[in-house]
């Protein structure tokens, strides 16, 4: 547990870096907290300056927090890794402890399966992956922990499919590969996570079933996309990529400080606050 009676440190590092919302989220978390000396700020780093980055810790600071392309650069840097990191080769939480070890995490992967529960997805009878970038990587380990049958992965090439299928194979989930030109039929399953790019997914807009399941859209700007908008009109639920954000985050905040719970109502309204704002 990291002392609260004295200034501490955290960031978030990445490249690029500039529309993180990961200050936002955490510096809320430390004014609801009462944690005044603490102090939440983002560094642009690539791979090649991590290692420096790191090494240049010391003992004011608490943790960082990882985005791409760092998530699996900064493993070897690091004294040790949990199991829901190796799971996926990928953390994206960094803590340091009391005795100047470095500890590693993904806090992606429980903030997923918590922001899920929070509209009421315990479990599912099978689900649809659009995508198979980290991100898919994230939800198949998330969707081992709720997902009773297969899970049908949507991807645009042979290379893609193969590593969605070991990703499979790795965590014990039933992964079946189907090309992305046949999209539309995800949007049958009911549970559908999308984890592509801005716009990847608005060809799909038309093909919303009128009673669809559940979407898990991860992208938070722009929001709504174009699907989720789709989804809410014919009254599917929707859970967005700025619920992912807040509950990785309320992790990621309690790892750090030792304080729990974190205060996710209030970070959820700073971030709902600032995107508002661009």
């Amino acid at each position: 547990m990291a002392s609260a009676d004295r200034r501490h440190r955290a960031a978030v590092l990445g490249s690029p870096i500039a529309h993180s919302l990961s200050p936002v989220l955490h510096r809320a978390a430390y004014a609801e907290l009462g944690l005044d000396g603490w102090t939440y700020d983002r560094f642009e780093v690539d791979e090649a300056a991590l290692p420096g980055f790191v090494q240049g810790l010391d003992s004011t600071w608490a943790g960082l927090s990882l985005t791409m392309p760092l998530k699996r650069a900064v493993i070897p840097l690091l004294d040790s890794i949990s199991a829901t990191a190796s799971s996926v080769e990928a953390v994206n939480t960094v803590v340091l402890t009391e005795d100047g070890r470095l500890t590693g995490d993904n806090t992606d992967i429980p903030g997923m399966i918590a922001a899920l529960r929070e509209r009421g997805v315990e479990k599912t009878e099978s689900a649809a992956v659009l995508g198979a970038g980290a991100t898919a990587s994230s939800a198949l380990a998330a969707l081992s922990q709720i997902c009773a049958g297969p899970v049908t992965a949507y991807v645009r090439s042979r290379e893609r499919g193969d590593e969605m299928r070991g990703w499979g194979e790795r965590l014990g989930v039933d992964v079946r590969i189907a090309d992305w030109a046949e999209a539309e039929q995800a949007l049958r399953a009911p549970l559908v996570i999308a984890t592509t790019p801005a716009g990847a997914t608005d060809g799909l807009m038309d093909a919303v079933p009128e009673r669809p399941g559940t979407l898990f859209d991860v992208l938070y700007e722009p929001w709504p996309t174009g699907l989720a908008s789709a989804w809410t009109a014919h009254g599917g639920p929707v859970i967005g990529g700025l619920d992912l954000l807040v509950h990785q985050a309320v992790l990621q905040v309690e790892q750090m400080t030792g304080r729990s719970p974190a205060p996710l109502a209030a970070m959820r309204r700073a971030g709902e606050q600032s995107l508002a704002a661009r």
